[in-house]
């Protein structure tokens, strides 16, 4: 009748991470520890802040707390139930029944007892162990849960983190073009009175030295917006974040990612979802049971006594006990709905459980190819900008000996520009994919 769990076989896809470059002896990145795999002391005590204050881990630990509460009632449910207190009765008969008439005169009757009264199921078919069983579920589901919440507490953390770092090497570039820019419009007014070149090229280079000023604007808006969502994700309020530079980070990252089945230990998502899975399951076998007879034993024993003086006497002792079985035939199709309420919300949980599944190899597969293209994309880069950098000065050596127009020297000025800043959001590129794989594999709540 009974029906126990077992991990659906056709979820467990080994072409989950869409790579053939899965050594079978690796151990996935993660199984390490946030603070093996981010190296910078500042990001580090940052992480630990977030992980100390974040309202939303403190909401997750007061789910576990919830969910811990009622696994101790489901467990408390195979335990008999008592309850004991003192009572007071009066009552008088109508003189207007026959068994008033009979009497003839109008009695008061003061009844006191002190009673306690007992119940117990017996758990014959198993549904009080699905109930028990379901709440073990839910609870595992809510460790897991948060679990899920701080991976991705690290993971923003971490992110937010290296795009300010990537913004402070933008604007330290950009610094550096404007002190450029300024000393090539100097140099064109030069040209100008020579009579090399026209107020056009003048003010063209003074155009590019504003769009220079104007982008730093931009950049610090975008700073204090990241450090205000830093101090949100640690709990405090908005404040300047101090940290180092893009140069020194280094993410402790090897793309050995182990077993596809590994993210069903590593990713808390997914274990939430399987942990759903089985409480949906046992639920449905608690419904199923519900068909059964019910087997109960109450009982009550106490003293009563119409005169207080009396109560505590051995004649005052009463007692009953009954025990029987109670089989549901008409009430209303209840139990037959509940069970087929609960046979949809077990398949519902099969599918929610099996796009976890399918999310997560996604969110790896994209997050792995991101992280393996970007050195050679950086590579790319750095040779887009040195060829950018030789085209302004050969430029400028042109327009200086009146062989070229400015426009050449404005263009190339442009380009070197934007592989500069393409270089910086490429190494930050590269640490947000490397971010995202140890998220996606499951690491950063050990």
């Amino acid at each position: 009748m009974r029906q126990d769990y077992e991990r659906p076989k056709e979820l467990t896809d080994t072409q989950l991470y869409r790579t053939d470059l899965l050594p079978k002896d690796s151990m996935s990145i993660a199984q390490l520890s946030w603070k093996e795999i981010f190296t910078d002391a500042t990001l580090q005590k940052y992480i630990s802040r977030a992980l100390e204050n974040n309202l939303d881990i403190r909401i997750a630990l007061q789910n576990i707390a919830a969910s811990e509460a009622y696994l101790k009632q489901a467990k408390a449910a195979y335990v008999p139930a008592l309850s004991v207190g003192p009572g007071y009765t009066f009552q008088t008969q109508s003189l207007n029944t026959q068994f008033g008439q009979l009497i003839g005169e109008r009695r008061y009757v003061n009844q006191f007892d002190v009673t306690a009264n007992l119940s117990w199921e017996i758990d014959i078919w198993g549904k009080l162990r699905g109930q028990q069983k379901a709440q073990w579920s839910s609870y595992l589901g809510s460790v897991a849960a948060h679990q899920a919440v701080k991976s991705n507490i690290v993971a923003s953390i971490a992110t937010a983190y290296y795009q300010l770092l990537s913004l402070d090497e933008q604007k330290k570039i950009i610094n550096n073009t404007i002190e450029v820019r300024k000393k090539n419009l100097e140099t064109t007014k030069a040209l100008k009175e020579a009579g090399t070149l026209t107020e056009v090229a003048v003010q063209q280079s003074e155009a590019l030295v504003y769009n220079a000023e104007a982008s730093l604007i931009g950049l610090d808006v975008q700073v204090q917006i990241l450090e205000n969502t830093i101090s949100l994700l640690m709990g405090e309020s908005p404040h300047s974040i101090e940290r180092s530079s893009l140069a020194e980070q280094k993410l402790n990252i090897e793309t050995k990612l182990g077993y596809p089945i590994s993210l069903l230990s590593n990713r808390p998502d997914v274990k939430q979802a399987e942990y759903g899975l089985m409480n949906a399951l046992e639920l449905s076998n608690s419904a199923k049971a519900q068909f059964y007879p019910s087997f109960r034993i109450s009982g009550n024993t106490g003293l009563q006594s119409v005169d207080i003086e009396h109560l505590f006497s051995s004649h005052s002792l009463f007692a009953s006990l009954a025990a029987g079985l109670a089989q549901p035939i008409l009430n209303r199709r209840e139990i037959k709905t509940n069970y087929e309420v609960s046979l949809t919300n077990q398949e519902k949980a099969y599918l929610a459980f099996k796009k976890s599944i399918l999310n997560a190899g996604n969110e790896v597969s994209n997050a792995l190819k991101m992280y393996q293209s970007q050195d050679q994309f950086i590579v790319l880069k750095k040779k887009e900008m040195e060829a950018y950098k030789k085209s302004v000065d050969y430029s400028q050596e042109l327009v200086n000996y009146g062989m070229a127009n400015y426009i050449e020297v404005l263009n190339a000025n442009v380009n070197q520009l934007n592989a500069e800043l393409n270089i910086a959001n490429a190494e930050y590129a590269k640490l947000q994919s490397g971010v995202e794989l140890y998220r996606a594999l499951g690491g950063g709540w050990k």
